[in-house]
């Protein structure tokens, strides 16, 4: 088993900046990937960021070039920078990971574990 354990949220002007933690514990070795899903009220969980444990790293197109994806693997922590926000980046956001091999990086149901989330709130 894996646990997540986000933090770094909080609420920002648009143009700020904030950076997200994910701490990994438990199977840690067993991971494949790590990623970033949010979701903002009455949408759907969509897709951020992955990175990969050969560092291979995906953005969801409304945030490359804003935000970057990184990892510490001897703390067994991912990063999410986020830099200029706009308030449609509005959300909860989770961490979320895979023990198996999979080449799709954006679907959620190819994750198996999660965060709790931790709000962004990004005003005008």
């Amino acid at each position: 088993q894996v646990q997540l354990v986000e933090s770094g949220g909080g609420l920002v002007q648009a143009g700020g900046s904030l950076r997200l933690s994910c701490a990994a514990s438990g199977r840690t070795f067993s991971l494949y990937v790590m990623g970033w899903f949010r979701q903002a009220p009455g949408k759907e969980r969509e897709f951020v960021a992955a990175i990969s444990w050969s560092s291979s790293i995906n953005y969801t197109d409304s945030v490359k070039g804003r935000f970057t994806v990184s990892r510490d693997n001897a703390k067994n922590t991912v990063y999410l920078q986020m830099n200029s926000l706009r308030p449609e980046d509005t959300a909860v956001y989770y961490c979320a990971a895979r023990d198996y091999y999979s080449g799709n990086f954006e679907a959620p149901w190819e994750y198996n574990y999660w965060g709790q989330g931790t709000q962004v709130t990004v005003s005008s």
